[in-house]
């Protein structure tokens, strides 16, 4: 009777303890038994692309042969099968299961691998048309030829002197300087996309920028207990505000509140809004915890966040900023709420201070609104050293239509 044998699984074995068959391309070797193989791995680990390449290297008195499971020359059925051996004891007549893997041995051949590593030279199909039109064309032909090769040259040399200059801008300026001026030029053309909705055949001025569209009922609702605490401030605490170089807009009307009813709670609820809005116009980076610490609430953070920031990728994280473009959103949103605050007239002065822009920027987007502006009037010497003269816009029915001055420049004469 024939003696019985069990299977032993070896279970999950690391690529170093693999059983290695091999293969010769050419025959089979005579003394098999007395070759000699090295096995090399990759010393990259921790790449998963490099951390399984193994070369398997065996010498005879003729040749030396070389097999690995990477590249053109290695066996695909490695990838597309698995391989097992079986190892018998014969005591325990236990047979013990291997992972295994297959290697096609190669002779090399000295001053062979050589020429193959130098990389032949790949000609397209232009290239073998030129090739025939300088042997075997006529005078125009080449003479094309040398036009067209003349003309390449000459636009790879003025790519290289394009390429060289913008270098030069870019290290004398530096990258964000010219980020700036591109965002700045785009919001010439793109600035009424960024103003808030307007109706401008409505027949009352307080319709022209609807409320509801800048503050919505909800979010309204939502910051009571903010407006509570800014009705709630004691004259000290806005003169603190002042001095520490707070919103101006903001101490100027929670000075001039009304002592009670609706009115009262909407200006208060309107100045923290206000508050929120200038903040988040002189921050470049925005986290997600902005305003909470002031008792913003949640969603009219997520509004801010929302409207007035544009998302871009740092370090492989999501970081809301604030662009140029989107501060002039900011800005347009600003007058309009002050307009409210205010029976329909806004102090510009203060606005582009507290925005920290140009006062010509916020007169620029008071017109592209449609407001009025209004002159200071003309004070005696001695006043205007005391008082300080105040950029004013007021909407007025019907919108104003400014003109867009556009500069044209005179062509010189060819004499």
């Amino acid at each position: 009777m024939a003696a019985s044998c069990s299977l032993v699984c070896c279970g999950e074995e690391r690529d170093s303890d693999k059983a290695v068959l091999v293969r010769f391309s050419n025959g089979t070797p005579r003394n098999a038994d007395r070759l000699d193989f090295t096995l090399y791995k990759n010393v990259d680990e921790v790449n998963p692309r490099k951390k399984s390449k193994r070369i398997l290297v065996s010498e005879t008195d003729r040749l030396s042969y070389v097999g690995n499971n990477f590249g053109a020359g290695s066996l695909k059925c490695n990838s597309l099968c698995k391989y097992y051996v079986g190892v018998l004891n014969k005591q325990t007549m236990q047979m013990e299961m291997h992972n295994a893997q297959l290697f096609n041995m190669q002779p090399v051949i000295p001053g062979e691998m050589e020429e193959s590593e130098k990389p032949q030279d790949i000609k397209t199909y232009r290239d073998k048309v030129d090739s025939l039109i300088e042997a075997f064309g006529t005078n125009k032909q080449k003479r094309a030829l040398t036009s067209r090769r003349l003309n390449q040259v000459a636009g790879d040399t003025l790519q290289h002197a394009v390429a060289k200059a913008a270098n030069t801008v870019i290290d004398q300026k530096g990258l964000e300087a010219l980020q700036q001026e591109v965002d700045e030029t785009e919001l010439q053309g793109d600035l009424a996309s960024h103003l808030p909705p307007c109706n401008a055949n409505a027949d009352k001025r307080e319709n022209v920028y609807p409320f509801d569209d800048l503050l919505s009922p909800v979010d309204y609702d939502a910051l009571e207990q903010a407006g509570s605490k800014m009705a709630a401030l004691t004259p000290e605490e806005l003169q603190k505000m002042r001095d520490d170089g707070g919103c101006l807009c903001v101490v100027r009307h929670l000075e001039n509140l009304p002592t009670t009813g609706e009115e009262r709670e909407k200006m208060a609820r309107c100045a923290f809004y206000l508050s929120m809005l200038l903040k988040l116009s002189r921050q470049k980076s925005i986290n997600r915890k902005f305003g909470l610490e002031e008792g913003c609430p949640r969603n009219v953070q997520n509004k801010l966040l929302r409207t007035f920031t544009v998302e871009t990728f740092n370090n492989g994280r999501v970081q809301n900023t604030v662009s140029t473009s989107m501060r002039a959103k900011i800005a347009a949103h600003c007058l309009a709420l002050l307009l409210h605050m205010g029976h329909m007239t806004a102090d510009l002065t203060l606005l582009h201070r507290d925005l920290g822009i140009t006062e010509a920027r916020v007169i620029e987007i008071a017109k592209s609104m449609g407001l009025t502006l209004i002159k200071p009037p003309r004070a005696k010497a001695d006043e205007a050293l005391l008082r300080e003269e105040h950029r004013q816009a007021t909407l007025a029915l019907p919108l104003v239509k400014y003109d867009q001055f556009t500069e044209r420049r005179k062509r010189k004469k060819m004499h």
